[in-house]
């Protein structure tokens, strides 16, 4: 194969807290300690800690960590598995051959959905070279309730025109839902989702109906590279050893933070807004990792897609529709 092309084939179509507080907080239950944990954070974001020019005191970083760390060692659960009744979008792992520059991804997911229970999971293979790769975008998606909390992707470009997305979801089975509680503590396999922008977009912004903002991230092919090859790698090693989501220790952002930091070692510093993904964006936008210019309110406003994946919904440019025009 040239090293400029790229083969796509179908393979499935299946229908369907002061220095004063950090004391030992063993005796609370778990859930209970995660609960706090979360609500510590909120109520940080809701006092304006979250700004570049109001950073959490250390004693107030102390303070979550303290909650966290007594919640996990609270907190048990049995082992992770691969073998349960999953949902059917959640049901195949997608999985990658690597030889030299060439990369196959297996179970590229590229689902049809008429609503979020009534769709056909469709999957296929795609080839391509490390070299044409050359671009990557940081999506966030706040919670409509809890906006502060939001689900991060990560879609890279290709020289051909192609995207293909990264999300590290909560591994649901049949008849399951996602509760935050329950993603504290065990009770959710973690997933990497390869799939297509139109899947993976459009589930939110026609589906779900919330917010959907992506930002192009500022770097160069090779370091794109460099990330794309560690989210391929994370793929794989989940596709071999099971692991536990977890709302705040493994989840969507964690993974991507981790990626980048063992790429670039204190690139992502320990940040509240880690925590809260809702306002990574804005941790992104502090530290220059996005390739836009001017207010963030701006760029935020600039960055919203649903308009846009709206009307070209069902357009087979649909990933350069929502990308015109925006700065």
């Amino acid at each position: 194969m040239p090293s400029n092309a790229c083969s796509v084939h179908e393979i499935m179509l299946v229908p369907h807290v002061a220095s004063s507080h950090l004391v030992s907080c063993a005796s609370l239950p778990g859930r209970m300690l995660l609960v706090l944990a979360l609500l510590w954070a909120t109520m940080l974001a809701g006092c304006g800690r979250l700004s570049r020019e109001s950073q959490p005191s250390e004693v107030e970083k102390l303070g979550l960590a303290k909650l966290v760390a007594d919640a996990k060692a609270a907190t048990g659960g049995g082992e992770p598995s691969h073998q349960r009744l999953w949902r059917p979008d959640l049901a195949i792992l997608p999985f990658a051959e690597i030889d030299a520059e060439q990369i196959v991804l297996h179970n590229v997911r590229d689902c049809v959905y008429r609503t979020e229970e009534d769709y056909d999971v469709r999957h296929f293979d795609l080839e391509l070279f490390t070299n044409q790769v050359q671009t990557v975008d940081f999506i966030v998606v706040p919670f409509k309730e809890a906006p502060a909390i939001a689900h991060t992707m990560l879609s890279f470009g290709l020289s051909t025109g192609e995207y293909v997305v990264f999300s590290v979801e909560a591994r649901l089975e049949q008849g399951e839902n996602y509760s935050a509680l329950a993603s504290t503590s065990n009770e959710y396999e973690l997933m990497w989702v390869v799939g297509t922008e139109k899947d993976l977009i459009r589930l939110r912004t026609e589906v779900r109906d919330v917010d959907v903002y992506l930002y192009p991230i500022r770097a160069t092919p090779e370091q794109v590279q460099d990330v794309f090859l560690a989210a391929v790698a994370r793929v794989n090693e989940i596709a071999r050893e099971p692991e536990f989501y977890d709302l705040l220790t493994n989840n969507c952002t964690t993974n991507i933070v981790d990626m980048v930091n063992a790429l670039r070692p204190g690139a992502i510093p320990a940040d509240l807004r880690v925590v809260l993904p809702g306002h990574s964006d804005r941790l992104a936008y502090d530290l220059g990792l996005l390739a836009v210019q001017g207010d963030f309110e701006t760029v935020k406003r600039n960055s919203r897609i649903n308009a846009a994946a709206r009307i070209h919904a069902n357009s087979e440019d649909f990933s350069h529709a929502i990308r015109y025009k925006r700065f």
